[in-house]
């Protein structure tokens, strides 16, 4: 079951990861990262992705500093 939560949080996650890692790389490949956009945007286009959104944000948002207040 957790697998397949897993794999559900990170619909087209590759594909925005290897994007990511290509802008940070130096020297830059613009066509390389432009390639890999597009990739990516077509993964979003297959899988209908809405929003992206980071694990941590997810804690945040769900306890921004950490305790309850009562």
């Amino acid at each position: 079951m957790d697998t397949s939560q897993n794999k559900q949080q990170a619909v087209c996650g590759q594909e925005a990861l290897d994007l990511l890692n290509c802008v940070a790389q130096s020297p830059y490949d613009q066509e390389k990262c432009v390639t890999l956009l597009q990739s990516l945007r077509q993964c979003v286009l297959n899988k209908k992705v809405k929003k992206f959104s980071l694990a941590e944000q997810n804690k945040e948002q769900a306890d921004p500093v950490g305790k309850k207040q009562i």
